[in-house]
């Protein structure tokens, strides 16, 4: 008799992730949970079993040993039945697990798994496809997920395997040659970061590294990442590196003895630093990291505001080099050796720090400690009311100013610090709308504009919660989340009028300057965001929307350099995305579509619930001549924006100083099959 259990979804609808950790999402959206791990680590069998499948009868004694035939078949049954809970059928099936008496297997389109996809893309010689297939491994197979001892017999060998095809990626990517695009170097290097994060001895990974700086002109940083793995290699696993290691570092040490013949002031040459190229090599650079919130699970904003305002004041001070604070909360909520942060930031210095508030009081202590050593340089606790915690914040960066960097004038401190604003409240309702700001959806944009004009209501004369408010009706318009795009620019407009005297504030001057940017009016932008930049030179989101007046301004040349500067600034941003899409802008402007057409596939394959990344692979693929790809692209865009037209599209103001571009952005999407009105 067959047995036949159907799973259906809408093709393209379902995204199911092995590599990194297991996430898996509907097809209407919804991030699925399993009713038990069993199930999910069943599902991930399957997966990763492809369409050969598992003998029912191995699958029931390896997931539930030592409980009987009947027992484990019942509990096989049970799981399969929570996976078809999440996914009712409906429609022509796109995926569907199957079995007989002695199989169950699961059967989809080639697309839904990343593990599939990855398998692909490897498969070829194309540098593109390497590198898109860089961006969908996160880390090894199910990283992150507790898996029962019984079971690793089942997973371990998929995760070696896996792990070993990334190596031998990584290394294929480094060997490309130049002309492959400064696309297949960064997703490379991202790989080579992400294999030695979970890997600290992986040599193929050090040797990509290795490559990059070389190819970057770097040689005593690419030889410094030898000595690193050499290192490594003695203490891990007391063994030296592999012959291709030595011989690469090798030819690198004979280059600079050459080079030391030829001149000999060369050997006065200080090493160039490894990372951060764009800082000179002696600037201090620190990282101020979340501080743990020991009160109420309500005050988490009040906490992350308090280190956002922390990191401004730094962030003004010229003689520093600041990471954004949105590279550093990528560590919240976990422990992390600040080596490691160090390391993987490129800074000297983190700031670290516990807050307690109880009603008025508060209560903050905060430590400096040197990246490298771990040695605590300076400590401090501050103690009184929440009226204080203007005061406290300044007090504490010209401590941490002062302990990094004595020689630090006391009048480039002043200079860092802000006019507080008069109402405490009004500042908690910015706060509160921060998180949301930053949300990338309608919905919390919705939620930030709300809380933006409680703030108003309550202190009109706030500045900064005008100017945010300008951005947040400019993203609703820009991102056509608003059905009528005109009405919400000039609520925009009307909002910047209304901030008033905003020049001592730079994360104010960037809002409002971004919020004319994307009105169209660039001229009247480009003073804001210089002026926040003069204020603070470490302000990473002003450099990136410094990046885009450049696009929109037609002046791709300049741009690229602004949005390098961002992603040196804040390299793990969760908005790196906007960057690289702002990059890859710069580079399709400049004829190198098919670099631009690769990070888009890496930011979608990242993060695929950005829904302006499809536009944008949609028109550059088409460009390139790749219709299929544009029009996957496209039904992609449609199903988030149903509304969507070529014609709402190109009246959006930002296109008013590049019309020829606008023109041949509307062709190809015409190509790809959108709709003009």
């Amino acid at each position: 008799m067959l047995f036949s259990l159907r799973v259906r979804i809408r093709r393209g609808d379902v995204r199911i992730r092995l590599l990194g950790g297991l996430d898996v999402t509907s097809a209407d959206g919804q991030s699925v949970r399993f009713g038990t791990r069993k199930s999910a680590l069943l599902f991930a069998a399957l997966i990763l079993a492809g369409r050969r499948g598992h003998n029912r009868e191995g699958l029931a004694e390896g997931f539930w040993p030592g409980r009987g035939d009947a027992q484990s078949r019942n509990s096989l049954r049970q799981a399969l039945a929570d996976i078809r809970r999440w996914f009712p059928a409906a429609g022509d099936a796109a995926i569907s697990i199957e079995g007989d008496q002695e199989t169950v297997a699961l059967t989809a389109g080639p697309d839904e798994a990343d593990v599939w996809v990855f398998e692909r893309k490897i498969a070829g010689n194309e540098m593109a496809d390497l590198a898109f297939a860089a961006g969908l491994y996160r880390g090894d197979v199910l990283a992150g997920e507790v898996i029962p001892e019984h079971l690793e017999e089942w997973f371990g060998p998929h995760q070696v395997r896996y792990r070993q095809k990334a190596l031998q990626m990584v290394e294929r990517l480094s060997l490309a040659p130049p002309e492959a695009g400064a696309a297949n170097e960064m997703a490379c290097e991202q790989l080579a970061e992400r294999l030695l994060a979970s890997d600290p001895t992986a040599e193929a990974a050090h040797r990509a590294l290795m490559r990059i700086h070389i190819a970057r002109g770097h040689e005593n940083a690419a030889l410094r990442q030898f000595e690193s793995c050499r290192a490594l290699l003695r203490k891990h696993l007391e063994v030296e590196p592999e012959a291709q290691t030595n011989a690469l570092a090798q030819s690198l040490q004979s280059l600079d003895r050459h080079r030391q013949a030829e001149s000999a002031h060369d050997t006065a040459q200080p090493p160039q630093p490894v990372s951060n190229p764009g800082r000179p090599h002696d600037q201090p650079s620190v990282a101020v990291m979340a501080f743990d919130n020991l009160g109420g699970v309500d005050d988490e904003y009040f906490a992350d505001g308090v280190v956002e305002e922390i990191t401004a004041a730094l962030s003004r001070i010229r003689d520093f080099f600041v990471i954004a604070r949105q590279s550093a909360f990528t560590y919240k909520g976990r422990f992390v050796d600040v080596r490691k942060v160090g390391r993987e930031l490129g800074v000297t210095y983190v700031v670290e720090g516990t807050i307690r508030r109880g009603g008025d009081r508060l209560r903050i202590s905060v430590q400096l400690v040197d990246a490298e050593t771990r040695t605590q340089l300076w400590s401090e606790r501050y103690e009184g009311t929440t009226d204080d915690i203007f005061e406290f914040q300044d007090r504490i960066a010209a401590q941490v100013a002062g302990a990094i960097h004595p020689a630090i004038r006391g009048a480039e401190i002043e200079l860092a610090k802000r006019k507080p604003p008069t109402s405490m409240r009004a500042y908690d309702f910015v706060m509160r709308a921060y998180p949301n700001i930053w949300g990338r959806r309608k919905d919390t944009n919705d939620q930030a504009i709300e809380l933006l004009k409680k703030a108003i209501a309550v202190d009109p004369a706030y500045g900064r919660a005008h100017a945010l408010l300008a951005w947040c009706h400019a993203s609703n318009a820009a991102y056509l989340w608003a059905e009528h795009p005109e009405s919400e620019l000039k609520k925009a407009r009307a909002a910047v009028e209304a901030a008033g005297p905003i020049g001592d504030d730079p994360t104010a001057l960037t809002a409002a300057g971004s919020a004319l940017s994307m009105c169209g009016e660039q001229e009247r932008a480009a003073p804001f965001i210089e002026k926040a930049l003069k204020l603070d030179p470490n302000n990473a989101w002003a450099w990136a929307r410094h990046g885009w007046i450049a696009i929109y301004k037609d002046e791709a040349g300049h741009a690229q350099e602004r949005f390098r500067r961002a992603m040196t600034l804040s390299p793990m941003d969760p908005f790196a995305f906007n960057m690289r899409l702002g990059m890859a802008t710069a580079m399709a402007k400049t004829g190198f579509v098919s670099d631009a057409v690769a990070i888009a596939r890496e930011v979608i394959a990242a993060h695929p619930d950005i829904i302006m990344s499809y536009r944008y692979l949609a028109a550059w693929s088409a460009m390139s001549g790749d219709l299929e790809t544009a029009r996957w692209a496209a039904q992609k865009l449609l199903a988030a924006q149903p509304d969507f037209t070529i014609e709402r599209y190109r009246s959006l103001p930002f296109f008013t100083h590049m019309s020829e571009w606008a023109d041949r952005v509307v062709r190809a999407l015409k190509q790809a099959g959108l709709p003009e009105r």
